[in-house]
């Protein structure tokens, strides 16, 4: 017991790893067992995700809970350092609750199942690694690996058009990953250390001049290289472009875990890296920050409301999501380390992480829910649907309440985030947070008018005698339903542990 809880973090992160070694041995024929050990090495995780919940004390000290640190490249000031704290935590719990649900939907893969599954294990050990990694160059590892397993998941298991998306997707993260290790380079070098929480101290205080520029102007490029590759990420327009290609064509398990998961990399970046790092060039740049925000919020609704396709239509709703988060992270670059905003900043750091862990949620369900009618269908055109609440009515409710969460409506967990991140942007970014409604109200348009064309109106005989969700799908959806209730009424479950750790950091 005393291994388990000295080590838990690292049980956690590669406790996939074991799976990936039994299904290394078995025949590739053999798909049922290997469906099988996949699914059940992804409940490895999440149970020993929920020791660590339950063992966690919110608020019992400042530093990192579950902390496991050993030398990787000692001379080099590399480390393998580990940690969670409130930040972390709810997207280690997300990230290993959203694996099992994904690899049970992967039951519909036929084709390369030994590598499907091992591909789709060392995914969730980079999701994970990511955002327990408390060393620059440990982060960066996971971070660069979590898009190799997805760009092939892409390119072997997607759709018509898989080759260039999955092709697009390594271009334009890749073009991230440089400018993030460049600047990782540039301050391990300099401090000889790339542990995170001591650079969270050095390197703001830093003031010599390095490679013949100021100070000043060494932060603040290195302050952009991380913006890029985290920016990209998350994503924040104009650096979006990659989002709706991968979304479309990627399989549903692997939307699930792009929207649910590796899209939540890079708001906790920002939060974890940049902005302690950069508080002055973030607060300098905050106004360009909110600016490019308001853009992803209203011009991600307005293309989710043009599309005729329903998974590309979700997949733009993603970015009109993450603007929300990216107007968070604003705020917070804004109002970091004035006293005044104390407050401000405390509720807006709330919104931002629970609104990565509530779209996170809702959007793993609304890609399974397309995934589900795609395979009954063939078909993902909104055109071709209407009235398929009388014929699929399970099918038809679970789309409602997830459509209905992802809105923000009061009583699901949708609302609460976005309640908090209007509620701390208002005082700081007043008139972009005005214009940033508009966005609400372009995604209640894009939502309803999907409910619409999907669950009313005249029922295309085609889908007569349509399937209803089967077994399968309800067991995989069912947890998400359960959490956008039990989020909306009793949110402190998650925000209490949310909360003690952004108090201490902004108050």
């Amino acid at each position: 017991m005393a291994f388990v809880t000295n080590h838990l973090l690292s049980l956690i992160v590669f406790a996939p790893l074991a799976g990936i070694a039994v299904i290394a041995v078995l025949p590739r024929h053999n798909t049922s067992l290997i469906r099988w050990i996949g699914f059940l090495t992804t409940l490895l995780p999440l149970a020993f995700t929920l020791t660590a919940w339950i063992t966690y004390v919110p608020g019992e000290r400042g530093d990192f809970q579950f902390y496991q640190a050993a030398p990787w490249l000692p001379s080099l000031g590399i480390y393998y350092r580990v940690g969670v704290d409130g930040l972390s935590l709810p997207m280690v719990l997300l990230t290993a609750l959203l694996a099992p649900l994904a690899a049970l939907i992967s039951s519909g893969i036929t084709e390369h199942v030994k590598a499907y599954f091992i591909l789709f294990l060392l995914l969730e050990t980079a999701m994970l690694g990511v955002f327990v990694a408390l060393d620059l160059v440990i982060f960066f590892i996971f971070f660069e690996f979590s898009l190799v397993p997805m760009m092939f998941l892409i390119m072997l298991w997607g759709g018509q058009n898989r080759n260039y998306a999955g092709f697009k997707f390594m271009i334009y993260t890749m073009v991230g990953s440089v400018t993030l290790l460049l600047a990782f380079q540039v301050i391990g070098l300099t401090l000889s250390s790339f542990d995170l929480v001591n650079a969270t101290q050095a390197w703001p205080a830093f003031s010599r001049s390095l490679f013949g520029l100021s100070a000043d102007t060494v932060k603040t490029i290195a302050f952009w290289g991380i913006f890029l590759g985290l920016a990209i990420k998350l994503p924040i327009w104009p650096f979006h472009t990659w989002l709706p290609d991968a979304h479309t064509e990627a399989p549903t398990a692997g939307s699930m875990l792009l929207a649910g998961v590796l899209l939540k990399i890079g708001g906790y970046g920002f939060i974890r890296i940049l902005l302690p790092l950069f508080p002055e060039q973030s607060a300098r740049f905050a106004p360009i920050i909110a600016l490019l925000a308001l853009v992803t919020i209203v011009l991600g609704a307005l293309a989710a409301l043009a599309q005729s396709d329903f998974k590309r239509l979700v997949a733009y709703s993603s970015v009109n999501h993450m603007g929300l988060v990216a107007l968070g992270i604003a705020v917070i670059a804004a109002a970091y380390g004035r006293r005044e905003l104390a407050d401000t900043t405390i509720l807006t750091a709330n919104g931002v992480i629970l609104q990565m862990f509530n779209h996170g949620i809702t959007s793993a369900a609304l890609f399974l829910l397309v995934g589900a009618v795609y395979e009954r269908t063939h078909t993902r055109d909104l055109r071709e649907f209407g009235g398929l609440g009388v014929v699929v009515p399970a099918y038809g409710g679970i789309l409602l309440v997830s459509a209905l969460a992802s809105l923000g409506l009061p009583g699901l967990n949708g609302f609460v985030g976005e309640f908090l991140l209007f509620r701390g942007a208002w005082p700081v970014f007043t008139l972009v947070t005005a214009l940033a409604t508009l966005g609400l109200l372009f995604t209640g348009a894009y939502l309803l008018w999907t409910i619409q064309r999907i669950l009313l109106g005249p029922l295309n005989q085609r889908w007569a005698k349509l399937r209803d969700i089967s077994f399968r799908e309800t067991v995989a959806v069912a947890p998400l339903l359960i959490l956008m209730v039990f989020t909306g009424i009793w949110p402190s479950w998650i925000l209490s542990t949310i909360n003690a750790t952004v108090s201490r950091l902004y108050g």
